[in-house]
């Protein structure tokens, strides 16, 4: 019998073992009748007795394999289902570890009754704080945590724990340098993600800690996202972002430095004498949490994801102003197909998805055309100069939420190596932006962006209209513009008898809006709710879109896709306003449709992620249209191993999120994306194949 049969229908996985641990722990299975029932049984390495192997069991009996033959830690040193006394009550710990010297002292605990971490941890902590247990791990034989325990109220992260030569000092100060955090980035071996460890962190100690929640894990993402890529421009020099046996006070003076090395490098996010603000106990624990994550990879999804949860948390749900998935911003960057030599910008940036996904789209066709290899740590690495200066000269957003502004200006402060035109201000009160531009603590953050995009406008002292070659944004749906000041200088703030509405949708007022952002033949993709194409009452609406510009295409995106936020059912309306050169007017054209069929994330709003098992029979988009109006996407399958149920993997070791609107890298199939390429393609569209 096979483990994976064991352990079907479980929480449990084989995901963290090695194939020899796992070949040897079922070469040693047999099959034992008791009570008339056939059962596997394995002899237990530690009880020399005759065990039947549950889930759980499995799990103890392979980590049991990697203490004895990876750890080197002798089978007498070990015991299992050790008691450990609550007062009158007793609770058996599944893996004790005695101390070298002093043999009745535990020196390292394993949990595995709980397969969930959250549930496991609390068990774990528990147990350590009975026993004095300085170390704890968990594992589920998917997701493993090692611990240290520094006093009963804080369990410090570590990267492993020591072998059986080794001390748990030797451990804490190994010196670490962006080679090593590839190698051993948590993210992957113990299959945790950021947003993961900021719940950890949070039920921890952040909940308590008297301090602002976003602003100080802000401060240090911002702090790592420094030291990675001081690391990764010099590959010898060794991370800060360590504690490496630290005293606390010493540790805190050390991120203390490095933060303002940071704030000097990317101006404009921090004033220039904020300060980490956690105590030295606090901030101990919160470096051990982050330091064995990378944050670079080839598209900074990693930290996008943790931003997301923090500005979701913190103020951006509560405008009915909502992330966009970064799979469907992609989507949107693929079938635009952004220029190097155009010009884009988002008119509510949120954390610049669009903008930040257009540069990595950009600096692709660069490295290309250069003959260049991207790697893995892309967008950390020093960029060929027409990488930076894209970034610097012809990207830019706008969002009225300042938490939000400060994270979309960390990222493009990164692309574009400490320069970004990401500006706070109201896009649909434009009449007003003087009144910022003019204060001047704002000119000393945003006045060189703010000088970038006057460069853009169609009339010098005009903030309405604007000659930019691609737009792309998700507005917030909710609430309505009230004030008739504002609602005066919109066509679309009008009924149809000519007279102004005391009360417009905020999202309305965004198409018209972002309009006046486009040049003549210029393109733009926005979010919308499905109402708006379908409600009789809409009509309008669509009349002032169709005047303006060609429709090329409407996706209908999966009721799931903003969950856990919000289940308004959305899609994504792509259109080129009229132009006699670039879009030549016509009356009569095809209109590109399709619907997303894939849910991408649950009913929770929890991703779902590409298994390999699922892959083969995985179904092309949905496209509805007319035959001889859309190509249909073209079927795409790789050979992938059967009877499995590992996650697919990206070529950086992250999961992919399993949706229909694009191939992943040609890891996945052609989905809507593709589709509608060849759909321009046959219509001649102005931006295919560019």
């Amino acid at each position: 019998m096979t483990l994976a049969e064991i352990l079907k229908d479980s929480n449990y996985k084989l995901t963290q073992f090695q194939q020899t641990h796992i070949q040897q722990l079922e070469a040693n299975i047999f099959i034992k009748e008791v009570r008339g029932k056939n059962a596997p049984y394995v002899k237990c390495l530690v009880r020399k007795k005759d065990i039947k192997v549950t889930p759980e069991e499995a799990i103890r009996q392979l980590y049991l394999l990697v203490l004895h033959q990876d750890y080197n830690y002798p089978l007498d040193r070990i015991e299992l289902e050790h008691a450990v006394s609550f007062g009158r009550q007793k609770k058996r710990a599944d893996i004790v570890l005695f101390d070298k010297q002093d043999t009745r002292a535990i020196y390292l605990i394993v949990e595995l009754k709980k397969p969930k971490l959250k549930d496991g941890k609390e068990q774990l902590k528990s147990y350590c704080n009975a026993t004095g247990a300085p170390i704890g791990v968990w594992t589920n034989g998917d997701s493993i945590s090692y611990y240290h325990r520094k006093d009963p109220n804080y369990f410090e992260d570590i990267s492993a724990i020591p072998n059986a030569n080794e001390k748990l000092s030797d451990i804490l100060s190994e010196r670490w340098t962006i080679k090593d955090l590839e190698e051993k980035d948590k993210l992957v071996t113990e299959k945790k993600s950021l947003k993961d460890l900021i719940l950890e962190m949070e039920d921890e100690v952040l909940a308590n800690a008297g301090v602002d929640v976003f602003e100080e894990l802000f401060k240090l993402i911002f702090t790592k996202l420094y030291d990675e890529m001081e690391s990764v421009r010099n590959k010898t020099r060794h991370l800060v972002f360590r504690n490496y046996g630290d005293t606390e006070t010493e540790l805190k003076e050390k991120i203390q430095n490095l933060f303002e090395k940071a704030n000097k490098k990317w101006e404009g996010v921090f004033s220039e004498d904020e300060r980490i603000r956690l105590t030295p106990s606090h901030l101990s624990v919160c470096v051990s949490s982050l330091q064995d994550v990378k944050l670079f990879n080839s598209n900074l999804d990693v930290v996008d994801e943790a931003f997301e949860y923090l500005i979701n948390k913190s103020s951006k749900g509560e405008k009915g102003q909502y992330f966009t998935p970064r799979y469907v911003i992609d989507m949107c960057v693929k079938m635009l197909n952004p220029q190097a030599d155009e010009t884009i910008i988002d008119t509510a940036a949120g954390s610049c998805g669009f903008p930040v996904h257009s540069i990595f789209h950009v600096w692709e066709q660069i490295f290309k055309e250069k003959g260049l290899d991207k790697s893995h740590l892309f967008t950390a690495e020093e960029k060929p100069v027409e990488c930076t200066d894209y970034v610097q000269n012809n990207v830019f957003a706008i969002d009225f939420d300042e938490k939000a502004v400060r994270v979309a200006r960390t990222l493009n402060l990164i692309a574009g190596d400490g320069q970004t035109n990401v500006l706070h201000l109201n896009t649909l009160d434009y009449e007003r932006w003087d009144e910022k531009t003019d204060d001047t603590n704002w000119q000393d953050t945003y006045f060189t962006g703010w000088k970038n995009l006057r460069k853009h406008r169609a009339e010098k002292d005009s903030n309405r209209d604007f000659n930019f070659d691609v737009l792309m944004a998700n507005p917030p749906f909710a609430g309505d513009i009230k004030e008739s000041r504002i609602l005066a200088k919109y066509e679309l703030g009008k009924k149809p008898n000519g007279k102004y509405q005391t009360k417009v949708g905020r999202d309305i007022l965004f198409i018209e809006r972002n309009l006046d952002f486009l040049k003549p033949g210029g393109r733009m993709a926005v979010v919308l709710p499905q109402g708006r194409f379908n409600n009789s009452s809409d009509k309008i609406i669509r009349e002032y879109i169709a005047e303006h510009c060609r429709i090329l295409a409407v996706v209908g995106l999966h009721g799931n896709v903003f969950k856990p936020h919000t289940g308004t059912k959305t899609s994504v309306l792509f259109i080129q306003k009229w132009d006699d050169d670039l879009c030549p007017k016509v009356d009569d054209y095809p209109i590109f449709f399709a619907t997303m069929q894939e849910p991408s994330k649950d009913n929770s709003g929890e991703k779902i992620f590409v298994k390999k098992s699922d892959f083969p029979k995985a179904k092309t988009a949905h496209i509805n249209a007319d035959d001889d109006k859309v190509a249909d996407p073209i079927d795409h399958y790789n050979e992938l191993p059967e009877n499995t149920d590992e996650y697919l993997l990206d070529t950086h070791g992250h999961l992919i999120v399993k949706h229909d609107l694009y191939n992943h890298d040609g890891l996945t199939e052609n989905g809507i994306a593709e589709a509608f390429i060849e759909f321009a393609k046959k219509e001649q569209l102005s931006f295919v194949g560019k």
